[in-house]
């Protein structure tokens, strides 16, 4: 599957507002069960790779679906079964992923 990130060519384009993608990314975290926080406290989360993420998110083509992702309440048995399952547009997936993979290690 094509994402839309990979559509966006090598013309730039002007990055998304900073604050706005500093609370998408905490909210994407918060949607798939990851806890940026404790990332931090434990360290596997650096202030430099928090920026990143948050930089990736401004240049991200898929923002506004995103926040329509984010905005869908889960199925009432999605809700059951825990956090949702980052969508593959995200440009922080494999970034999440990791991270919970290291504070599943910790615990």
């Amino acid at each position: 599957m094509i994402s839309a990130n990979m559509l966006r060519g090598p013309r730039p384009f002007p990055l998304g507002d900073e604050r706005t993608h500093y609370w998408r990314v905490q909210r994407m975290a918060r949607a798939t069960g990851l806890d940026l926080a404790e990332a931090q406290r434990l360290g596997v989360l650096p202030q430099h790779d928090w920026a990143g993420m948050v930089g990736r998110c401004r240049g991200c083509l898929w923002a506004e679906n995103c926040d329509r992702w984010l905005d869908k309440r889960p199925e009432m048995t999605d809700d059951l079964c825990g956090p949702r399952t980052c969508p593959e547009d995200c440009v922080n997936r494999r970034v999440f992923a990791t991270l919970q993979g290291e504070l599943d290690h910790e615990v």
